[in-house]
């Protein structure tokens, strides 16, 4: 079964999610006839792109039909899907912007993506600029799909909700792949069994199998959130004893990643009971805490093993455009046989195909959690079929995970209204009530710096 879509992908040349975006797109059997249309506001970048995608196109027997532009209505008109992820300015510029000032006037953030004082700058330069493209793919196509994969995720995702209520969007991330990659251990007893006796490629075709049988039913904010129910989708047994009477017996010490899985995760699980899969990382973006089971100077080591996996990217990319300039591009092509684990292609082929399929998405709380407001974006485990993604169902929480849960509800809130009223007011308040501040004098001393350096990036805060 092949679809004609037309795939809008805005942010084409990230290094991030770009080139396995589009290694997964040329894996699919079900989109085959689709037009991509690469967009990027970067000219070198989106040409380095292109000719390479045209190549994979060519060695691929022209599956596909490519374009590029930048034109933000021509990549929209017609268009049936839009991906999205896009960074507005230099990425690690201001990330470390984003990480580096807050401390110096006190904040107790660890880490400035999603959350924290920091986190309020990424989401003012990030969220004008993709709510308009939102805005604009609804005007061309109310039945368009948004998929986004820009941070910081929760707030951008909310944005876009009020913005365009309507518009039939998900936000996406992969964070959810830190557990996968050890739950089988964890509790599929007959993986466990099987893996004794098969060779590496076999153990990992039983790792994925083990994983689409399992229903792991989640709730919480992106980077932030926990999981709440584990089921055999084969037997519907209840895996939440096995999952609690295993999981510290698993992750020993020596299993323990100060990036990911380690004690400000396993502090929290103690104390609330509940399993937080988005690693420390993230988590400490949220909790002032963190500033209590993370080092700082960890922190400074993330994001720059992140940059320097930025780089490789784009200077791989620069070599292999250099030698299709010279005629010896590889002959297989250099995308992978593999699928990269990112969920676009696989939630759109679920949806083309009826395959009611579980999901981790970012979605309205229509009914998810009733603990939570309404109006909210929510991470949480979705069903995927023709019908669309619906979330499934919480109801009510426990009540200190809401709790926790609603303080960043409000801080998120009041940074989308600052934001689209362009208030200079609300964004210190914004900056102040984060429980990584807690002061209107450091929170006004954060703004008016960053204003300073940032301020082509920003809203017009007045």
């Amino acid at each position: 079964m092949t679809v004609d879509k037309k795939i809008a992908f805005f942010g084409a040349g990230s290094a991030a999610f770009g080139p396995v975006t589009l290694n997964d797109i040329y894996q699919s059997k079900t989109l085959e006839g689709s037009t991509i249309t690469l967009i990027d506001i970067d000219d070198e970048k989106l040409n380095r792109v292109y000719d390479i995608v045209c190549k994979e196109n060519e060695i691929k027997c022209e599956k596909f039909i490519v374009e590029k532009t930048q034109n933000q209505r021509a990549a929209l008109k017609d268009a049936d899907v839009v991906i999205c992820s896009i960074e507005h300015g230099d990425r690690f510029f201001h990330r470390w912007l984003d990480h580096r000032i807050p401390h110096k006037h006190g904040s107790t953030e660890m880490m400035a993506e999603n959350g924290g004082p920091g986190g309020f700058f990424h989401s003012a330069r990030q969220i004008p600029i993709i709510v308009d493209i939102a805005k604009e793919a609804y005007a061309a196509n109310p039945e368009v799909l948004f998929i986004n994969y820009s941070n910081p995720m929760s707030r951008i995702c909310l944005a876009i909700h009020r913005a365009v209520p309507e518009l039939n969007f998900v936000g996406l991330c992969h964070q959810i792949n830190l557990l996968y990659r050890d739950l089988p251990y964890i509790v599929d007893d007959s993986f466990r069994e099987k893996i004794k006796k098969e060779p590496s490629l076999m153990k990992l075709d039983l790792h994925k199998k083990s994983i689409e049988n399992t229903k792991v039913t989640v709730g919480g904010f992106n980077h932030f959130a926990f999981v709440f129910r584990l089921e055999d989708l084969r037997t519907g047994e209840d895996l939440m004893p096995k999952f609690n009477g295993r999981l510290m017996e698993y992750y020993t010490k020596d299993k323990w990643d100060k990036f990911h899985f380690a004690e400000l995760t396993f502090e929290i699980y103690k104390r609330m009971g509940w399993f937080p899969y988005v690693g420390d990382n993230h988590f400490a973006e949220y909790v002032q805490i963190a500033k209590d089971h993370t080092k700082y100077e960890d922190f400074d080591e993330w994001i720059k093993m992140m940059e320097d996996g930025n780089i490789g990217v784009n200077n791989r990319l620069k070599r292999f455009h250099k030698r299709l300039q010279k005629g010896i591009y590889p002959k297989k092509g250099v995308f992978k046989k593999a699928v990269s684990g990112e969920r676009a292609v696989a939630i759109l082929e679920a949806m083309i195909e009826d395959k009611n399929t579980y999901e981790i998405v970012n979605i309205p709380n229509d009914g998810i959690i009733d603990n939570l407001s309404s109006n909210l974006v929510l991470e949480c485990t979705g069903k995927v079929n023709k019908e669309g993604i619906h979330g499934i169902k919480l109801g009510n929480i426990p009540k200190s995970i809401a709790a926790l849960l609603r303080i960043e509800a409000s801080i998120q809130d009041v940074c989308v209204e600052a934001i689209f009223k362009e208030s200079k007011d609300l964004a210190i308040a914004c900056i102040a009530m984060d429980v990584n501040c807690g002061s209107f004098e450091m929170a006004e001393n954060i703004f008016n710096e960053m204003i300073d350096i940032q301020k082509e990036y920003l809203p017009n805060f007045k």
